[in-house]
């Protein structure tokens, strides 16, 4: 069972802030073999959804509002840990996060820059590709937006 909280930059502990930039890295860095800037200065104006299983961060996004990050509300930093994807833990997490940019921003129009192979993954969300691919940090990305009527 995944358990998900929100939590703004100054309301996370050393310890939380330390397992969330760990996991990013385990991910983005190491098994993405991707080198780039990952602290961008944009974690103090983003409110951080933590996916917590047996008290471990295992999975984790930021969320904006228009303007801090993108023109619209976005989400970014998607990630869980390797061992814990076959649990569809990443779906619980964009759920929660969609939610928590309703809730939170009270906007239901959502950006992400989309991993082109997670294409169909974000589609079952309800986010539809806007504009050709692009290659970011050598990895090929797409935008995708997410509108809801609720």
């Amino acid at each position: 069972m995944l358990e998900i909280i929100v939590k703004k930059f100054e309301d996370l502990n050393t310890r939380e802030l330390y397992a969330i930039l760990k996991l990013r890295n385990e991910v983005f860095v190491v098994e993405q073999n991707c080198v780039y800037q990952d602290l961008d200065g944009k974690d103090d104006k983003a409110l951080h959804v933590i996916g917590l299983k047996e008290n471990k961060i295992i999975a984790y996004t930021r969320i904006f509002r228009p303007n801090d990050y993108a023109k619209m509300a976005s989400i970014g930093r998607v990630v869980v840990k390797r061992n814990q994807r076959k649990y569809g833990y990443g779906k619980v997490l964009l759920k929660d996060s969609i939610r928590a940019v309703e809730a939170y921003f009270n906007e239901t129009t959502i950006h992400v820059s989309a991993q082109l192979y997670l294409e169909r993954f974000y589609e079952e969300l309800g986010f539809a590709q806007i504009g050709d691919s692009y290659l970011e940090d050598g990895i090929p990305h797409i935008g995708m937006i997410r509108k809801s009527n609720t």
